[in-house]
């Protein structure tokens, strides 16, 4: 894991893969949590017996889902220390070029893509794909923005 100490080292690295994360395994469990949590309820998603004679022939996971596992895979890639806050702000571009399907493995790249100073810190762009185990297409590249406070920054 890369640990970045404050915003100038951040910026220095603007440009850099900074790795992967370890792999996750898919589970129907996982599925059938993010479902109830949602609402989406998609037979594609939580009846295996039926996704069994579907286009996948299985059951795959939400790409929300694949989203939603981005601070988690991404935070065993890097974090950044010496500021008082980060806060997911949003995302530029999300795709998700290829399903999930139950029992894949997944991991995660991330790659620094633009830092811009504010008066309260800096807003960072983070480049993620995350990648099939043995798959040709990722199932999710996503350019995400969040919101460095500085340690001096007041929260108004």
């Amino acid at each position: 894991m890369k640990i970045f100490r404050g915003i100038d080292e951040v910026a220095a690295a603007i440009g850099t893969h900074l790795g992967y994360s370890g792999w996750l395994e898919m589970t129907q469990d996982r599925v059938d949590a993010f479902a109830e949590a949602t609402g989406d309820r998609q037979w594609i998603h939580i009846d295996p017996g039926r996704a069994a004679s579907g286009p996948y022939g299985t059951t795959i996971a939400h790409g929300y889902l694949t989203l939603a596992l981005l601070p988690a895979l991404g935070g065993e890639i890097f974090d950044i220390e010496g500021v008082r806050m980060k806060i997911n702000y949003g995302a530029n571009k999300v795709r998700f070029p290829a399903p999930v399907p139950i029992g894949a493995r997944i991991r995660c790249g991330a790659r620094l893509e633009a830092l811009e100073r504010t008066a309260k810190g800096a807003n960072l762009i983070t480049a993620y794909t995350i990648e099939i185990e043995g798959a040709p297409r990722p199932a999710l590249v996503a350019e995400t923005v969040r919101v460095l406070v500085g340690p001096e920054s007041e929260l108004s």
